[in-house]
């Protein structure tokens, strides 16, 4: 009897070793397929928000192993680990799109929110903060464009001083909500955008191109690209439609997109925004390997 349960126990024992083993295994040939980001062309960041519910920790250890020297737009809390591990924060967070430029009466917040991340981003060594128009209703195109100029002038400086860019962030007005679109936003436009930037004239005033918006609304993103190239200080990329994967299941190339930016010289980064609709890391890692060219 005794002799018995020892066997068993062994058994299972073993069984249960063979098992972790076949584990380690995979995770090891997994881990040795993994691509790693290198032809430094294209400076990649991954934005956590459209990877939830994956925990910031658990996407800057993807990010760090896939070769990415970014992740943006996280809270401030989580700095101090980006810089643990040799990443920085490409664009920070400030007001949100509810609120902007286009409207007098929003200035005040937006413009206290983006001294503050202003000093925070200076201080941590990053290059960039967000900012936003907020939504139109009502206003014209032109009494919203002089409101923008005039709202961003007043902070422009201090980033200046501060030798942080402010990046203004088209987004599209077209598709609802649940498909990641911003109905009446003001700036959905990319020209329009752009042209505010020329207004202020700052080296420090630079717009977001959001290749997903851009598409959405105007198309023509790569003769955009190289249009306003100047003028462009960050990148986020998504596929169209649906916001997903920016692989062949979509409309858009974003190899020759990534192509063009690097044939222009952009030091910028770009920031992986897509949701993705498979497995998480897998897609980050078939973006990072896109992009890579």
């Amino acid at each position: 009897m005794t002799t018995q349960i020892g066997r068993r126990s062994f058994l299972k024992t073993a069984a249960a070793l063979a098992t972790g083993a076949t584990f380690s295994a995979r995770r090891q040939v997994s881990a040795a397929n993994l691509y790693v980001a290198k032809s430094g062309r294209i400076n990649q960041s991954v934005v956590p928000w459209c990877f939830k519910p994956m925990p910031e920790e658990e996407l800057i250890g993807h990010a760090v192993r896939m070769g990415l020297k970014s992740v943006e737009l996280i809270d401030e809390k989580h700095w101090p680990a980006l810089k643990q591990h040799g990443l920085i924060c490409a664009i920070t967070g400030s007001h949100g799109f509810a609120k902007g430029f286009a409207h007098k009466e929003e200035w005040a917040g937006c413009l206290d929110m983006l001294r503050k991340r202003i000093d925070a981003t200076a201080a941590a060594g990053f290059p960039s903060v967000i900012t936003f128009s907020g939504f139109r209703r009502g206003i014209s195109d032109e009494e919203g464009m002089k409101n923008m100029v005039d709202g961003l002038k007043q902070i422009v400086g201090h980033a200046e001083q501060k030798k942080v860019t402010l990046c203004l962030e088209m987004l599209n007005s077209r598709v609802a909500v649940e498909m990641k679109g911003h109905p009446d936003y003001f700036c959905d436009h990319m020209d329009m955008t752009i042209e505010i930037c020329k207004r202020i004239s700052s080296e420090r005033m630079k717009v977001l191109f959001d290749i997903y918006h851009v598409q959405i609304m105007d198309g023509d993103v790569i003769a955009r690209i190289k249009q306003h190239a100047p003028f462009i200080g960050h990148i986020h990329t998504a596929g169209v439609p649906g916001r997903n994967e920016i692989d062949d299941s979509q409309e858009l190339n974003y190899a020759a997109i990534m192509k063009v930016l690097a044939g222009i010289g952009y030091k910028g980064y770009v920031g992986q925004e897509f949701i993705p609709l498979r497995d998480k890391v897998t897609s980050l890692n078939e973006a990072v390997r896109l992009c890579d060219v």
